[in-house]
């Protein structure tokens, strides 16, 4: 007997721009968080080097690995799943957008050798898109997940009626 085929889903979750695009996030989001809490308490951004350089590189990550996502489960469909991922595209967008100019100013503070001067309005949008971010990610993988157990146990029901 020759082994089932691989699970197209299982495959997917092991790509490696996938892959890259968790690790990625994860190091960002971590990142981003440490700095933003230390900053509340000590007025201190520790590992914005690192938070900085996975940014960037998640930019071009996720692009890609939107763009390709997006040309295989189109078109829009009006269910939770889709909106919650579209809110969640949206706000890693806006995040990451609102990141640019922050690395930037970051980056010239640095060769400059004097403290990063961060737009406040800019920088609490950063902040707030992060937030939904997380929400959104989680609250998308856990809809979608879901909805494939709901059918996966559909299925075995419809198969052990016959």
């Amino acid at each position: 007997m020759s082994p089932a085929p691989p699970n197209p889903r299982a495959r997917r979750l092991r790509a490696p721009l996938l892959l890259a695009v968790w690790t990625l996030f994860g190091v960002a989001a971590t990142g981003g968080l440490v700095i933003f809490f230390a900053r509340l308490a000590a007025g201190t951004t520790p590992g914005i080097e690192i938070h900085v350089v996975s940014g960037l590189a998640l930019l071009a990550a996720w692009a890609a690995y939107q763009w390709a996502h997006w040309l295989r489960i189109a078109p829009w469909r009006p269910r939770l799943d889709y909106t919650l991922g579209l809110v969640a595209a949206i706000s890693m967008g806006l995040a990451l957008l609102t990141g640019l100019p922050l690395a930037l100013e970051w980056w010239q503070a640095r060769e400059a050798g004097r403290p990063a001067h961060y737009v406040s309005w800019l920088s609490g949008a950063h902040n707030v898109m992060s937030m939904l971010v997380l929400t959104f990610v989680a609250a998308h993988l856990f809809t979608v997940l879901e909805r494939d157990a709901r059918r996966r146990a559909e299925n075995g029901k419809g198969a052990a009626k016959q």
